[in-house]
């Protein structure tokens, strides 16, 4: 299904909104968690569950709300999503008190979560397939804009109108989302009649992906080694077992496990959930800016927006270049250019200069830019049409499982190499560490992220001669075809 010309781009513009809401969201509540802590008087501890209960509900739900998309209507689906994170980010900006924040916030990932998931499935839908990189492309960009002014945005609204503007600023966008949504976007392709909802398949994949969300965001606290921790990864990894068994065994599973028989399909996610675990890297970089150079914080900020800055220009036009060239060869190249962008990253120290700094950080953005929307246009393209939703759902949980996995390993092998370089007094933080130590650090954990993204390199290769050689095949049984249609 594909829409005239200015109704897709009118449809890019709604979802295109709905998407840079939940993500410039994302980014900006970051600004605010110490302003939030004073002015509700409350703890650390507690502050974080107003990162948490988003993540969570997102993590754990995003495949259940693809499988009701394609099942009931993504258009549906996505505008009740819009509707919920917009009386959600309301509700977040009256809120009294710490616990109906969170609340509130747990509300406002449930939207959220409907946007994540069946975004890319609506635009795959509404653009032709020669222009779906493109399409996809400037999603990204949309995503990596709402990420680079989130911080400053966040700080410029609590400076000038308080904590409560960073959730009320969506309430108009959402509005105004909602209505180009509902006039716009064509009616959604659903999937045969008669279909069921795996109730079950779905409970225990909430549990398992909840499960592991938050085992992992415990391992960074009381360590990976802790009774909670790995009871919780535990129990995930159980889950896991029992749902692929539960869902083999379906006719109508959670997830159609027949997706995976395309090899093709399955190392495309696994090149993202790699590539994303490298950047869980990427937030050691401001304990390097302030700590090691002694930046301001509003310093870092500015210079954090590079790399998502330069991902958003790249990310339209890689997606161009995939719909001409092919998005397996854009996107090999995007990984081969992260490579060399997270071992440029490796030399940074304490004599590194500003220009130093943007000129390794530079190719990351531009290689995340590469590879990202080609590689979603790879996943989509190679989904049925009535699968749409669970394709977008499984790339958006790739990042989303990438990331929460990436954040914690990172972290550790942060700690582990900074305290190799220093021997700190029990109980001691690692920012007390010197800068000696922390550059150390930094260095190690970032050759170590080369060799995730040298993997997912590789896969893309792999990738790459596979998808000749089914081409390659095609054409030779095409006039084995028309042959024997001739001879009937």
């Amino acid at each position: 299904m594909t829409s005239s010309p200015s109704r897709k781009w009118w449809t890019m513009l709604g979802i295109g909104m709905g998407v840079f809401m939940s993500t410039l969201d994302s980014s900006i509540v970051n600004v605010s968690l110490p302003t939030l802590v004073e002015e509700l008087h409350t703890s650390l501890a507690m502050i974080e569950w107003v990162i948490l209960a988003y993540l969570l509900v997102v993590t754990s739900l995003i495949l259940t709300m693809a499988r009701l998309g394609d099942m009931f209507g993504k258009k549906k689906f996505y505008t009740l999503g819009l509707g919920l994170f917009t009386a959600g980010s309301l509700l977040c900006g009256l809120a009294p008190g710490i616990l109906w924040l969170i609340g509130f916030r747990a509300l406002q990932g449930l939207g959220a979560v409907m946007m994540f998931a069946l975004g890319a499935a609506i635009i795959t839908e509404v653009f032709p397939p020669q222009q779906r990189g493109q399409a996809l492309g400037i999603m990204g960009g949309i995503v990596s804009v709402g990420i680079a002014i989130g911080p400053s945005l966040g700080g410029l609204l609590i400076g000038l109108v308080g904590w409560r503007s960073i959730f009320l600023v969506n309430v108009p966008v959402g509005v105004a989302a909602m209505i180009i949504v509902a006039r716009v976007v064509p009616p959604s392709t659903i999937g045969l009649a008669g279909q069921r909802f795996d109730l079950i398949g779905a409970l225990l994949l909430f549990a398992t992906l909840s499960s592991y969300a938050l085992g992992m965001t415990l391992g960074q606290h009381e360590g990976f080694a802790a009774p909670h921790t790995l009871g919780l990864l535990g129990f995930a990894l159980l889950g896991l077992i029992g749902f692929v068994a539960l869902e083999s065994r379906l006719e109508q599973p959670m997830i159609d496990l027949r997706l995976f028989g395309n090899p093709l399909f399955g190392i495309n996610l696994l090149m993202g959930f790699l590539v994303f675990i490298m950047i869980g890297g990427y937030f050691l970089l401001p304990f390097y800016l302030e700590l090691v150079k002694g930046f301001p914080t509003e310093q870092v900020g500015l210079m954090l927006v590079v790399f998502p800055a330069l991902m958003g220009l790249t990310a339209p036009i890689s997606g161009t270049l995939s719909d001409r060239f092919g998005s397996r060869a854009i996107s090999l190249i995007g990984l081969a250019v992260i490579v060399v962008a997270c071992l440029l990253i490796s030399t940074l120290d304490a004599g590194v200069g500003i220009p130093g700094y943007v000129l390794r950080l530079a190719p990351l953005g531009i290689g995340m830019g590469m590879f990202n929307s080609p590689n979603n246009s790879a996943i989509m393209g190679a989904a049925p049409r009535d699968r749409l939703g669970l394709a977008s759902g499984l790339t958006a949980l790739s990042r989303s499982l990438g990331q929460t996995s990436g954040l914690p390993l990172m972290g550790a092998l942060f700690a582990f190499y900074v305290r190799g370089a220093e021997t700190l007094p029990p109980g001691l933080d690692i920012t007390a560490a010197s800068s000696e130590a922390l550059v150390a650090g930094l260095q190690a954990t970032f050759r170590i992220a080369a060799g995730f993204i040298l993997v997912a390199a590789i896969l893309g290769a792999l990738a790459l001669y596979l998808d000749q050689r089914q081409r390659e095949a095609a054409a030779d049984a095409a006039p084995l075809a028309e042959v024997t249609l001739s001879q009937r």
